[in-house]
């Protein structure tokens, strides 16, 4: 695991104001996409990712609670609450684990699925306005540059926390 260490030597000020700007931006299309996923759909992010992962074909026999919260990079509290109102809504349901009977299996049920597949075209409309202004290719690199920042901050460990380089910005 690579070990990023901020110094006084590699601090540049405009690059980092771009690293700024950056960040920000994916925070302000976060926050953009939970607000207009609700208000769309009807469900949280969270619940939508639940829902998706959930309804592939290769998981038809559900996931484990921890394959579903490695594989959504939720928090196991997080995906604890989420879950408790999916199943409250009779979308998704808890059963034992027939390979570890200590660990719990989460299935999309019968009436999840008719949701699931009932929302389908809203959320296909959803992704047609959202990216309507973008060509194939640049969809294509988003993905890929995407890919490439979810990579790099796996990777990110700076060890203890420090502060940051005088003169460091806020958000934009």
């Amino acid at each position: 695991m690579s070990r990023f260490i901020v110094s006084s030597d590699s601090y540049d000020a405009s690059v980092s104001a771009l690293h700024n700007r950056l960040f920000f931006r994916l925070f302000q299309v976060g926050n953009t996409l939970a607000r207009q996923t609700f208000k769309e759909i009807g469900l949280t992010t969270v619940q939508w990712s639940v829902l998706g992962a959930l309804s592939r074909p290769r998981v038809q026999g559900g996931m484990t609670f921890t394959e579903l919260a490695d594989y959504l990079v939720v928090s196991r509290q997080s995906l604890d609450g989420v879950l408790k109102r999916l199943e409250r809504d009779g979308h998704v349901q808890r059963v034992t684990d027939t390979q570890d009977r200590r660990a719990k299996r989460v299935i999309l049920t019968p009436d999840g699925r008719a949701f699931w597949d009932g929302v389908q075209p809203r959320i296909y409309a959803f992704y047609r306005q959202a990216v309507g202004g973008m060509r194939f290719d640049d969809k294509v690199s988003l993905v890929h540059f995407l890919n490439r920042l979810n990579e790099g901050l796996a990777e990110v460990d700076l060890g203890a926390p420090r502060a940051p380089p005088d003169g460091a910005a806020g958000p934009p």
